[in-house]
């Protein structure tokens, strides 16, 4: 039973985005490595700007620069 986890930031993708990202992922494993795709998870964690880093600043430090 595959399992993908994908991380993104929180508040920037629509219901209708991340369930089309579910469905092509699937796909992808189903395609690329013949994975069942009754079987396949996909699950996709939301995370606070605040507590993601990037080059030692959190996602909203860096987005107020831009």
């Amino acid at each position: 039973m595959p399992m993908i986890n994908l991380k993104i930031t929180k508040g920037e993708s629509t219901a209708a985005q991340k369930a089309q990202v579910i469905e092509e992922m699937t796909e992808v494993l189903q395609r690329v490595m013949g994975k069942n795709p009754e079987t396949t998870i996909v699950i996709i964690d939301e995370v606070e700007t605040d507590n993601w880093g990037i080059g030692g600043q959190t996602v909203t430090q860096r987005r107020r620069q831009t």
